[in-house]
C-alpha cells in the first residue's frame, strides 16, 4: 500500500511539472476561467459554494478581481523561475483556489478543473533536493510521488464520478448510451466535420457514447499501469478530447495538463540553478559545474 500510494519517484518530475501546471494556470485566469472580472458586475447572480459559504466569501468586485488576478500571475511567474517554491506555490494555490470559488460561485461547476486545483494545493508540498547524485541528477522521494499520485487520483476521479450525473441525469448508463445525446450536441454546437457526421454517419454516436462510458469506467484502471501500456492509454484519453475538441469544440485543457502526473517528465533534463557544495552535498560533474 505504500509503494502504491507514496511511490518514490524523481523530484525533477515534480519541479518540471509545476512549470507546466503555472504556466497554465497564467493562461487559464486570463482566458478560460476570466470570467470572474465580469462576475463583479453580476453580484445579484452569486450562488457561492459550500466551501466559499463556510469561508463567508462576500461577492466579487472589481478591484479585488484584478487584484487577485494580478497575485496569481505573479505568483506563477516567480514560482516558474524557481524562488523558492514552496512559498510561491502556496500563494497560487490559495489565490488560485480563491479565484475558482468566485469562478464556479454563479450557477456552473467546470469539474475539468479538479485535478488542476488539486496540483496546485499539492505541488509545494514538495521541497526542492539541497543535493544531487553523483551523476547530477535529482534523488527520488515519496513526497514527489505523494504529489504526483494526488494529481494523478484527481484525474482519474474526474472520468470516473463523471459516470453519476449520467446516471442521475438519464435513468442509467444504458439509457445515456443509447441516447441521442451526442447527436443533439453535435447539432447544436457541433463543428463542420460533427454536422457531416450527422448527416452522413448518424450510427457512428452511439458507439462513441458507449466508448465515452467506457473509458470513464475503466479509468481506475490507468493508476495500475507502467511504461508503453501507461502511454498508451495516456494517448487514448488525450486522443478522445482531441475528437472532442474537433467536434463540439470542447477542450478540457486542465485536465490534459494534468496527465503530465503520469509521464516522465525528468527525461526532459530542463536547465537547473546550480547547487553550493556543503557538508554531504554530493558533487557536480564538471560539465554541469562549468555549465548553463
Amino acid at each position: 500500500m505504500r509503494s502504491f500510494f507514496l511511490p518514490a519517484l524523481p523530484t525533477a518530475r515534480v519541479q518540471l511539472l509545476r512549470v507546466l501546471v503555472y504556466a497554465f494556470v497564467v493562461l487559464d485566469v486570463l482566458t478560460f476561467s476570466g470570467d470572474v472580472i465580469s462576475h463583479a458586475g453580476n453580484s445579484g447572480f452569486y450562488t457561492p459554494l459550500l466551501l466559499a459559504r463556510l469561508l463567508h466569501l462576500p461577492p466579487m468586485t472589481a478591484l479585488f478581481a484584478q487584484i487577485l488576478r494580478a497575485v496569481i500571475i505573479v505568483a506563477c511567474v516567480v514560482a516558474v523561475a524557481g524562488w523558492k517554491p514552496r512559498i510561491t506555490g502556496t500563494a497560487v494555490a490559495l489565490a488560485f483556489w480563491l479565484w475558482m470559488l468566485y469562478s464556479q460561485g454563479y450557477g456552473y461547476v467546470a469539474h475539468d478543473h479538479m485535478a488542476l486545483m488539486v496540483a496546485v494545493a499539492v505541488l509545494p508540498t514538495v521541497a526542492t533536493p539541497p543535493t544531487l547524485r553523483t551523476d547530477g541528477t535529482e534523488p527520488d522521494s515519496e513526497a514527489a510521488g505523494w504529489a504526483l499520485r494526488c494529481i494523478q487520483f484527481a484525474v482519474v476521479a474526474t472520468y470516473f464520478f463523471s459516470i453519476v450525473p449520467k446516471i442521475l441525469y438519464s435513468g442509467s448508463l444504458a439509457a445515456w448510451g443509447n441516447s441521442a445525446i451526442l447527436t443533439w450536441a453535435s447539432l447544436r454546437r457541433g463543428s463542420a466535420l460533427a454536422h457531416w457526421l450527422v448527416e452522413s454517419m448518424p450510427w457512428i454516436f452511439v458507439p462513441a457514447q458507449w466508448g465515452g462510458i467506457a473509458l470513464e469506467t475503466l479509468s481506475p484502471v490507468v493508476l495500475f499501469l507502467r511504461g508503453r501500456a501507461l502511454y498508451l492509454a495516456v494517448g487514448i484519453y488525450l486522443s478522445f478530447h482531441l475528437a472532442t475538441l474537433a467536434l463540439l469544440g470542447i477542450h478540457f485543457l486542465p485536465t490534459v495538463i494534468c496527465w503530465a502526473a503520469f509521464l516522465p517528465l525528468e527525461r526532459m533534463r530542463l536547465p537547473r540553478r546550480a547547487h553550493h557544495d556543503g557538508p554531504g552535498a554530493s558533487p557536480l560533474p564538471p560539465g554541469l559545474r562549468s555549465g548553463p
